[in-house]
């Protein structure tokens, strides 16, 4: 069995409840989340042996999280204690066509203070085969972009294929920060999350008109050989509580896609794309076959987003009867 080891992150998630505004609320449901943990835990979900690497404080918040990864079977030994102080973000819900907005509190975070690596190498590559990573930790600072190519790097080494969501926060850096970054690493990625605006403003695709999706994915194959698979989401959205989602594979010079998803009853959005990834490199582990691959990624982000918190809660089994049945009484 291959082993993952996701890399970043995780904060805890402080929601509005019964669509209130944030600077009205007086409570609040609390969840512990980020993109790369959320991954962690779909592939545990799905019967992967996954790790998960981080830094949280030596208290009770950081305690949490720990019982929240294992709880999932998510194994915390690369997950170290220490610092001021674990990363918070709220969240207020969107109601109709108002969207959900976050606030990040997240400065001087364990985790964003780190100075250095302070993983030993052998410990932490050891028996991995693929190691995720996302854009969220180099937006952190400069010194984290960094320790991210010395991580990517090392990753290589070890003969780990490197997997990599841009997910782009504005909120974080900015556009021309995140494409400098992206095209630095790009030359060590195997697995990449990226869609046409990524391609346009990350890695400078010059745009066609009428092109479609695999046209972008192709002018990138081109100058970054190595990498081996994108994948993306298409959604369109009618309000915040109705969305459509279709899949997006490209491999092997092929684009996959799955069917529309129509999502007319939203529960919650946060981590649908973090499901996606996970149901990727779960069929890209499980399946040799790009379809089933896509069809079952899109299902599962289609699922994520029926249920409160940040991570997917459904099994691989779960995951193929949705396939399967598509919201029939199952009895």
């Amino acid at each position: 069995m291959e082993k993952i080891l996701a890399f970043g992150e995780i904060m805890l998630r402080l929601s509005t409840i019964d669509n209130a505004r944030l600077d009205e609320s007086t409570e609040f449901a609390s969840h512990y989340g980020g993109g790369e943990a959320n991954v962690a835990i779909s592939l545990a979900n799905f019967g992967h042996q996954v790790g998960f690497a981080s830094k949280v404080p030596d208290n009770p918040l950081g305690y949490a999280v720990k019982k929240h990864l294992n709880k999932y079977g998510v194994d915390t030994s690369s997950l170290l204690f220490g610092g001021e102080r674990l990363g918070t973000y709220y969240l207020e819900k969107g109601a109709g066509l108002r969207g959900t907005n976050v606030i990040y509190d997240r400065a001087h975070s364990s985790f964003s203070e780190m100075q250095e690596l302070e993983w030993d190498s052998i410990e932490l590559f050891e028996g991995v085969n693929i190691i995720h990573i996302s854009g969220i930790t180099p937006a952190l600072s400069t010194k984290w972009q960094n320790l991210m190519v010395q991580l990517i790097k090392k990753a290589r080494e070890y003969d780990v294929k490197v997997s990599l969501d841009i997910n782009y926060r504005g909120k974080l850096w900015s556009v021309d920060e995140c494409g400098a970054f992206i095209r630095k690493i790009a030359h060590y990625i195997d697995y990449c999350s990226a869609a046409k605006l990524d391609a346009l403003n990350f890695f400078k695709i010059s745009e066609k008109k009428d092109a479609g999706l695999d046209y972008y994915y192709q002018a990138i194959a081109e100058s970054y050989p190595n990498i081996k698979v994108f994948y993306s989401t298409k959604r369109k959205v009618f309000d915040a509580q109705h969305n459509q989602l279709q899949g997006n594979l490209y491999q092997n010079g092929n684009l996959y896609q799955s069917k529309m998803y129509d999502i007319n009853h939203i529960v919650d959005r946060v981590g649908g794309g973090d499901a996606f990834t996970a149901g990727i490199l779960h069929g890209l582990i499980k399946y040799d076959d790009p379809q089933k691959t896509i069809d079952f990624a899109a299902a599962a982000s289609t699922l994520k987003h029926t249920v409160s918190g940040d991570c997917n809660l459904f099994s691989e089994k779960e995951v193929q009867d949705f396939l399967d049945t598509s919201g029939e009484i199952k009895r």
